[in-house]
């Protein structure tokens, strides 16, 4: 199937819908318009309402996108205890930053270009997910000190801008039930973040030395 040509099929418009020109045009070459626009009209907000915020108060991961200057992508997870992601008002969420392995690629991306995409899902209780996309910064630990309190593993705070929300369907997201577990937060042991189990530097090494 060939597509018309992009120009052809973004009207002037489709401008203040929410969305990127490719979207729109697919939509178009492809004739779901009409279930996109009710999308659009039912399900998306450039704010959190009040059920979004309690559902991000709530969770204990969240998926993040982010792009460098040139549109390459990095995917990456941030995790913590019910409550480390913060809503701070209606068009603005914070999440820490803790010690990592020192590569920064979602904050060195930050710094280049601010987009961010942000993907929340509940597998255990209401089975759905919300996304969040906007423009992030990054901030010191002291601009956020009230939220992070006694917890010395915080390093520094990620301020996301809100621009767009919406649900994630619930019909692909997997039941999963909660187990408990010790999370050495913050480690720089080898072995307890999983040391070299895909067998990169193994790989390396025996490549080396053949």
């Amino acid at each position: 199937m060939s597509l018309p040509d992009l120009t052809e099929t973004t009207s002037p418009d489709r401008v203040e819908l929410p969305g990127s020109r490719g979207e729109h045009y697919l939509q178009c070459a492809l004739e779901t318009s009409d279930r996109a626009r009710r999308f659009y009209s039912d399900q998306v907000l450039d704010h959190l309402n009040p059920a979004m915020a309690e559902f991000v108060g709530r969770m204990e991961m969240a998926f993040i996108s982010t792009a460098d200057a040139d549109g390459e992508c990095d995917s990456s997870l941030r995790a913590g205890p019910a409550g480390f992601l913060r809503v701070v008002d209606s068009r603005t969420v914070v999440y820490p930053e803790y010690r990592g392995n020192g590569v920064m690629a979602s904050l060195g991306n930050i710094m280049e270009n601010p987009h961010i995409g942000m993907l929340m899902l509940d597998f255990t209780e209401d089975l759905i997910g919300l996304h969040v996309n906007g423009r992030a910064r990054i901030a010191p630990r002291e601009e956020f000190e009230e939220f992070a309190g006694e917890d010395r593993r915080i390093e520094r705070w990620v301020v996301v801008s809100v621009e767009e929300a919406y649900i994630h369907c619930r019909k692909h997201i997997p039941r999963m039930i909660p187990v408990d577990r010790i999370r050495d937060w913050g480690t720089d042991d080898v072995k307890r973040k999983g040391g070299d189990f895909f067998e990169v530097k193994a790989g390396k090494k025996v490549a080396a030395e053949g």
